[in-house]
């Protein structure tokens, strides 16, 4: 298939909480192209973040931009229809959160919204064998999950090389999304190991200038800059 476009996707778990519909508004028209939407349950990974009412409140807010949920919570099948209620375009999820994999993308779709599968930095790719048919989305964690702003994990780099080939191999339309330390000085290593979409948090949120705190385009655009260097 023909090169998938980049996108990139900043994760509002390192948003300003107290003005986040205002944070969404200022990252998307600086160009973003996602929200990324971390969801925590104190249970699967060791934090607790935010559920469907922010979704919700998110399109309520006007928020026209694709909304990626990705869900670490165990078990994910309960809280997927209330995520695709709420507004979600894609949601995503653990292979070792759910009992039954296909069962748990079939739901996603069949909710209206595009799936996709997780996997940890010590995670193989197997899952990917019996599954692949039903992905719109794979996600490489580049760190573990649970916490903003940890330090880039550099075998994921392999991790996306054998990816990417699957899903060229396939000829399917599937998105290859990176989380977790992804930075200005590395994205472009990121791309050319084979990742189409960006997820970074601290990275976009963490650059707002104390005399403009709602411009992003520096960032966003160092990016891009970035990324048509991609070879």
């Amino acid at each position: 298939m023909a090169k998938q476009e980049y996108k990139i996707a900043p994760s509002i778990l390192s948003a300003d909480f107290a003005r986040l519909g205002e944070e969404v508004d200022n990252v998307i028209k600086s160009g973003a192209d996602i929200v990324h939407f971390d969801v925590m349950d104190n249970h699967y990974v060791p934090n607790l973040t935010i559920g469907p009412l922010v979704c919700e409140a998110l399109r309520k807010h006007g928020v026209e931009a694709p909304i990626d949920v990705h869900l670490m919570v165990k078990p994910v099948d309960r809280i997927i229809p209330d995520f695709a209620k709420a507004g979600a375009s894609y949601i995503t999820f653990h292979p070792e959160a759910s009992e039954h994999i296909d069962r748990t993308l079939q739901l996603i779709r069949n909710e209206g919204c595009k799936a996709g599968l997780v996997f940890n930095p010590a995670t193989p790719l197997d899952y990917l064998d019996y599954v692949l048919d039903k992905l719109d989305m794979i996600l490489i964690m580049s760190v573990n999950p649970g916490f903003g702003g940890q330090s880039f994990i550099p075998s994921a780099l392999q991790k996306l090389r054998q990816a990417r080939k699957i899903i060229d191999d396939s000829g399917l339309d599937i998105r290859l999304e990176i989380d977790g330390g992804v930075k200005v000085d590395n994205i472009r290593e990121i791309a050319e190991a084979g990742a189409d979409t960006f997820v970074a948090g601290s990275a976009v949120f963490g650059a707002r200038k104390a005399e403009d705190p709602n411009d992003y385009d520096s960032v966003i655009r160092a990016f891009r800059d970035e990324l048509a260097k991609a070879g």
